[in-house]
């Protein structure tokens, strides 16, 4: 069941997403060629613990960390380690949340370590684009297949292709709420899109073949080709006013 979020419960996810997107500034900060993933992710912990939140993601469904940190062609769910070593022209992925006052928030980014490739800017650019093209179907009345339409669109019209597999959901209370939010589909066909709203809308978007495969370890994805992927995602309400964007903090990241 879709839960419809009051202002006062709006109010209450947007303290969480402040708390996520700070969160994500403290990682963009650290990285450069040389630093662990270990190291931003404990630098991401403290800082959402000194706000008085709780690592959304440490401990969910046994995530050891409170980021996943993903590089290159891993696509999403990374495991932080004090061996992974960020290398000038990677390209890394941080996902991370907050639970602020039983309501979490959830957000991700693509950075590029030092120089990156041409290709890999574009990879970067074009995945968070695709995020605002599904920003401007978010409208009440619009339907859930918009959203993914839109998405879906502009990356192959770059000439990239978009997951299928997974997937960005509801949020409020909990991490996962209904309704699953394909970052593809058909224009007109879905739930229809009413205010109250929150959800995480999260394009990850690869420069080969859209499939994927789970590693060992039982978390880290990553493109079936070894292509470079990107991830970019925020916590959004919408309202009778438009949409909100309750992780970003910083214009233009």
């Amino acid at each position: 069941m879709i839960q419809l979020k009051n202002s006062a419960q709006l109010a209450a996810m947007k303290d969480a997403g402040r708390i996520t997107g700070e969160a994500l500034l403290v990682a963009r900060d650290m990285v450069r060629p040389g630093v662990s993933t270990y190291e931003i992710d404990m630098a991401l912990r403290r800082h959402i613990e000194r706000c008085g939140a709780k690592p959304a993601f440490l401990g969910y469904n046994g995530f050891p960390a409170s980021a996943c940190i993903s590089i290159n062609d891993e696509v999403i769910h990374g495991i932080p380690s004090k061996k992974r070593i960020l290398k000038e022209g990677d390209i890394v992925k941080i996902d991370t949340g907050a639970t602020y006052h039983g309501y979490v928030g959830d957000s991700a980014r693509t950075i590029p370590v030092g120089h990156v490739s041409e290709e890999a800017m574009r990879l970067i650019q074009t995945t968070r684009d695709s995020f605002f093209a599904g920003i401007e179907a978010l409208k009440v009345g619009n339907r859930l297949g918009d959203i993914g339409s839109a998405i879906d669109t502009l990356v192959r019209a770059n000439g990239f292709s978009t997951v299928k597999r997974y997937v960005g959901h509801g949020i409020g209370t909990n991490m996962h709420e209904a309704p699953d939010v394909p970052n593809f589909g058909t224009p007109g066909r879905g739930i229809r899109l009413c205010a109250g709203m929150t959800l995480a809308i999260e394009p990850m978007v690869n420069v080969g073949t859209f499939e994927v495969k789970e590693m060992p370890d039982g978390w880290t994805v990553k493109t079936l080709d070894g292509s470079l992927s990107a991830h970019y995602e925020n916590t959004v309400a919408l309202t009778s006013e438009g949409v909100l964007i309750l992780t970003e903090v910083e214009k233009g990241f």
